[in-house]
């Protein structure tokens, strides 16, 4: 053994073959501080034995290797600059030694090599991988870049445009794609992977394989003219602003930092990429899209360990109520293996939810991303019935007929006269209390709430409620289907609202009083879409979400939370459903709806909902994009920290993660409560206070001033 490690050995084989081996103490191989420093030692051997004639770099996990270990290095991005600027370039460092060793080196990938793991591979004069094997650089999801030479070698063995396509899109290659595009050299079995990465190697130290010319490429300027390089990165410039706009900094740094390193050596284009990691590490970005990351590693282990308590297995669905939300859910569990039974009242609802679904798939097919086997299965998974007789053998019963306490509760109480003692039963209900649509039932342990989002096939959030009475086991079940489901669950305690809508509702009574006040409905949308980030400000919001809806689920949140949450005299939401302008359903709202010559949606504000605000409202006022952002987010933020101070929701990561995938929160801004601590605790209340004299929704808790005042994270809280 020429060198051993904890993480990395290094053995040489009868041909002078070093064999570089990456088997971590843990479950897969990744960068951190160890590795790295274990990486570096081993390199050092390898230079200094002049017998070894090659190197080949391999796994003995199933993955090549996952990555830099992320929660290790941000706890250094918090070190003062020149530090962090040190230390990047020492870790660069390490692979560029490896890359300078003067014997011909390959890379055999296995599983995945992604981030730090094929900035490895790049290093290597050549990258061989299995037939399933899958390469990428998908740091911009972390708000960051690639930080050992990744943007400076991708370049130079793939070329310019190709490389920033990979590295601004962060999307994962499968293997033959990587071969295409000329990131790897060869696509072989598994099982022939050690045997040919080697024959490789032999042919390299033959004359065969030029791989001193592979070497020098990587170390050189990149082989373009001026006119080239203009296009190529003013082509590239444009297609990242129109797909991430400005609040998005790392894709644009990639582009500003491949051109500038274009004409250089490879000495002066890693510090380049050095110093643009360390600026993108310090921005509020980076934090917050890291912030997403580590949250939904929590949510996705929550969820793993709450379905793995489950001793029921849940063989077939059934969805109550079809139209477009019970189609929506139909379709999900069908796509994913769940024989489900549709049930309806009526015909035209049954063959309404059968196109919801059918329309699902016919869009997946015209993309390509669906084929006739699939669709054909799908359907054939849905079973639509006017009986209760069909449903007797469904595992999991999912309500999600008319949202009124009073419907919900009549057909909750019969159906559980035609089902298995041992079936779950579930409601999709958006703000109705789970305790209280328990009251009508005789099992209350076997009953929780299953909130969908709509459209369901895209929204990755399932809220499950837990009632009062609620079991264990019932949660664990249907965090168990939710997930098999290929939904993302996140268990809350019941409550009006439960988490989404809860936080959400003050949100819009803050827009509504806020356009009461005077505002212009289309610069708020303005200002909360392309300065906040929203996919969509709050009337528009209210339109796609249905005025009748929200105006409905308003009066329950009122009912249900009456100090904080009664509705504003003249709410704007409340003049549109009085005029029967109901959104996009019937395409009058706050906005006129309709198509444009394409056949695609289109808006324009409404002059009847613009006069008929105006009747009730303050002269027309100009409000600042810092003032109408306050106005919105304070009392979003505000009900947030009640849910989390009040059990509603386990975590500030479980919030973040809900918002984010429910309800669209802008994920550079990382989700409420890391969008409340970029703020500071401190300044958050200080922001609050300013706005305490417009009521209830605007004063923050007794909890959340003792926090700022003692410097505390709702992250280590």
């Amino acid at each position: 053994m020429m060198y051993q490690g904890t993480n990395i050995s290094v053995n040489v084989d009868a041909d002078g073959i070093a064999e570089f081996c990456y088997n971590a103490a843990g479950s897969v191989n990744k960068f951190d501080r160890q590795t790295i420093s274990e990486f570096d030692a081993a390199t050092q051997a390898i230079a200094a034995d002049s017998s070894i004639k090659g190197v080949v770099v391999y796994s003995a996990k199933p993955a090549f290797i996952v990555g830099a270990d992320i929660t290790e290095f941000t706890s250094m991005f918090t070190a003062p600059d020149a530090e962090v600027l040190a230390w990047i370039k020492a870790s660069a460092d390490v692979f560029d030694r490896f890359e300078d060793l003067h014997v011909p080196t390959i890379a055999a990938i296995n599983g995945v090599a992604l981030g730090g793991g094929f900035e490895m591979a790049l290093v290597c004069d050549f990258r061989i991988a299995e037939s399933h094997a899958q390469v990428g650089l998908p740091e911009v999801k972390l708000g960051l870049m690639p930080g050992f030479g990744g943007t400076v070698r991708l370049p130079r063995i793939i070329g310019a445009d190709t490389a920033l396509d990979w590295m601004t899109t962060g999307s994962n290659k499968k293997a033959a794609k990587a071969l295409s595009d000329g990131a790897i050299d060869a696509v072989v079995s598994a099982d022939a992977l050690m045997s040919t990465a080697k024959a490789m190697l032999h042919d390299a130290l033959a004359g065969k394989l030029d791989w001193q010319d592979r070497k020098q490429t990587k170390l050189s300027p990149l082989s373009l003219s001026k006119n080239e390089m203009t296009m190529s990165f003013s082509t590239a410039k444009g297609m990242v602003f129109a797909k991430v706009g400005k609040h998005y900094p790392a894709p644009h740094m990639m582009v500003n930092t491949v051109e500038a390193s274009a004409t250089l050596g490879r000495k002066e284009a890693m510090s380049l990429e050095n110093k643009g990691f360390l600026t993108l590490a310090k921005t509020d970005a980076a934090k917050a899209q890291i912030g997403v990351f580590l949250a939904d590693q929590v949510v996705k282990a929550k969820g793993k360990k709450m379905s793995k308590q489950t001793s029921k297995v849940i063989q077939q669905n059934a969805v109550l109520g079809a139209g477009i939300m019970g189609g929506g859910i139909a379709y999900q569990g069908a796509v994913k293996g769940i024989p489900t039974v549709m049930k309806d009242i009526n015909n035209e609802a049954l063959e309404l939810g059968l196109s919801t679904a059918a329309g699902i798939l016919e869009k997946g097919m015209q993309r390509g991303k669906v084929n006739a086997k699939t669709m054909a299965a799908t359907l054939n998974n849905i079973t639509p019935t006017l009986e209760y007789s069909a449903i007797t053998n469904a595992d999991l019963i999912i309500e999600a007929v008319v949202e009124n306490p009073k419907i919900k509760a009549m057909v909750l109480a019969e159906t559980e006269t035609h089902i298995a003692d041992d079936a779950i039963l579930t409601s999709n209900t958006s703000t109705i209390s789970i305790n209280q649509l328990a009251n009508a039932l005789h099992k209350p342990a076997r009953f929780c709430g299953m909130h969908f989002f709509n459209p369901v096939h895209r929204m990755p959030l399932v809220e499950i409620i837990r009632g009062e009475h609620t079991s264990d086991e019932t949660i664990a079940a249907v965090v168990a289907t939710t997930l098999k489901m290929g939904k993302t669950p996140i268990v809350v305690n019941d409550c009006p609202g439960f988490l989404v809508n809860r936080v959400l509702f003050p949100y819009f009574a803050g827009f509504s009083r806020l356009v009461l006040d005077g505002a212009d409905f289309v610069a708020v949308d303005k200002v909360m879409e392309k300065q906040f980030g929203w996919p969509m400000g709050p009337a528009f919001l209210l339109d796609v979400v249905g005025i009748d809806t929200a105006d409905h689920a308003a009066g329950v949140m009122a009912d249900g939370i009456p100090e904080r949450m009664q509705k504003l005299d003249n709410d704007p939401v409340t003049l549109m459903y009085n005029a029967q302008r109901l959104g996009q359903k019937n395409g009058l709202g706050f906005y006129d709806h309709g198509k444009d010559k394409r056949g695609r949606p289109n808006k324009t504000p409404a002059p009847i909902a613009i006069d008929m605000i105006a009747e009730h409202a303050a002269p027309k006022t100009e409000f600042s994009s810092e003032e109408i952002i306050a106005r919105l987010m304070i009392p979003m933020a505000n009900e947030s920290i009640r849910c989390l101070e009040e059990g509603i929701v386990g975590s500030a990561a479980e919030a973040d993660m809900a918002l984010l995938y429910g309800i669209g929160f802008p994920p550079f801004r990382g989700g409420i409560f890391r969008y409340i601590e970029t703020m500071g605790l401190a300044n958050f209340v200080e922001l609050a206070d300013k706005y305490a004299h417009l009521g209830a929704i605007y004063q923050i808790s007794d909890g959340v001033r003792e926090m700022a005042a003692a410097g505390k994270s709702y992250f280590t809280a």
